[in-house]
């Protein structure tokens, strides 16, 4: 049964920095993209970042302050996010995609995680 499960959300200042991190189990992800999306109250649901071996992508709006790393052997995601701002407080989920294309839409990918709140005060 394939599993994701994010990790490291939290509470922090804006400025401040928050590393999160998403585990997969289940099956082997290295020959698919994979991704981290944000939904935030009342708003749908953004693509954020999305990797592939060394191949990455962003959203604009991180783009700079957001690093997506992966560890394929591990089968684990992580997301650096410095610099961060009030308007990056969400839910942020992770996700497998169906490909190893980097897409930015929510139906390119297939296995969700629960998904992991950071609140960023200002």
């Amino acid at each position: 049964q394939v599993k994701l499960v994010e990790s490291g959300g939290g509470l922090v200042q804006a400025g401040g920095s928050l590393r999160l991190s998403c585990l997969a189990s289940g099956r082997s992800f290295a020959g698919k993209a994979m991704g981290w999306f944000r939904q935030a109250p009342g708003k749908e649901r953004e693509f954020v970042a999305a990797i592939h071996w060394g191949t990455t992508r962003y959203a604009d709006s991180v783009k700079g302050r957001f690093t997506i790393s992966r560890d394929n052997d591990k089968n684990t995601m992580r997301l650096q996010m410095n610099n961060l701002k009030s308007e990056d407080t969400a839910v942020y989920y992770c996700a497998t995609a169906r490909s190893p294309l980097l897409g930015s839409r929510i139906d390119e990918y297939d296995y969700w995680g629960q998904g992991t709140q950071v609140t960023v005060s200002s």
